[in-house]
């Protein structure tokens, strides 16, 4: 086969890898900037519900109501889409590695530690329980209001936090169920493989060439090196690819992921600490260098 196919080729794959990347990558950065500002928000939260109340009762219950709205979110995004690659076989085998907190513990015994009995029944019934307990905290507050406890200022500032806190839950919401486009990573997928398929045929011309201005032992014989040079670039290419897809769901469970569970572990910390606990969770501790 001609060189000049092969490279053409080898070209357009190098384009299209490197635009999954790119959009992978990107998907993370937002994920993570998400995250970022559900954590900043949290701990404006913990602050305006300490101090804007007189109430501890009331306090500690918008904050608790909080924590199970983080661990219902997390949960959700810890669920399994069809196109996540956390259930193939490579996959599978090196999660023996670390562990998805969220796999080890189910949401209502995880939701039974911040919410009433009457309450974690209600919001189990519920289809969107993250939504559900944000409604929850707009109840309570609206009460607050109507009773007094806060002033028209004070209720307009949790009500426009409540917001953030759903403006961010959509945003995390649309990056686990909006898969990278599946034409795109169908066409790089083929492209790669159709690349190191051809590349082999393409190199042995050129190395054959070789032998021309070669002379003694390696005479005849460069066209042996076609091998490990395609083995060699092909690996490149399929590990790009690799790559690209291990950062395409930063929810899904993957060593790659997003640390939410960290996250909602350090907010609960922050928060408690806000009430004046001091029975707080561990931080989580990173195994094999992966942390969730």
């Amino acid at each position: 086969i001609s060189w000049t196919v092969v490279a053409l080729l080898g070209t357009a794959t190098a384009f299209i890898v490197g635009f999954k990347n790119t959009q992978t990558y990107n998907r993370t950065v937002e994920a993570q900037q998400t995250w970022t500002s559900i954590l900043n928000t949290s701990r404006g939260w913990g602050i305006m519900c300490r101090d804007f109340l007189d109430n501890p009762e009331k306090t500690k219950l918008l904050i608790y109501r909080h924590f199970a709205w983080l661990t219902a979110l997390r949960y959700e995004m810890r669920s399994y889409r069809v196109w996540e690659t956390t259930q193939r076989k490579q996959n599978t085998e090196y999660q023996q590695y670390y562990i998805i907190p969220e796999k080890e513990n189910s949401l209502e015994n995880e939701l039974s530690k911040y919410l009433s009995s009457d309450e974690l029944n209600a919001v189990l019934k519920t289809k969107n329980k993250a939504s559900q307990l944000l409604a929850l905290q707009s109840k309570t507050l609206k009460e607050l209001y109507k009773n007094e406890e806060i002033v028209i200022l004070q209720f307009v500032d949790f009500q426009r936090t409540i917001k953030d806190f759903y403006m961010q839950q959509g945003r995390s919401e649309l990056l686990k169920d909006s898969p990278y486009p599946r034409q795109y990573a169908i066409i790089n997928t083929l492209l790669v493989q159709l690349f190191c398929f051809l590349l082999p045929f393409g190199l042995l011309k050129e190395f054959d060439k070789l032998n021309e201005n070669i002379s003694g032992f390696m005479h005849g014989n460069m066209v042996w090196f076609v091998i490990p040079f395609s083995v060699i670039i092909s690996w490149m290419y399929t590990s790009l690819g690799q790559v690209g897809e291990s950062t395409e769901n930063p929810f899904e469970g993957s060593p790659n992921d997003v640390p939410i569970s960290k996250i909602c572990t350090n907010i609960e910390i922050d928060l408690r600490e806000m009430l004046g606990e001091e029975n707080l969770p561990e931080v989580p501790k990173p195994q094999h260098d992966i942390i969730l």
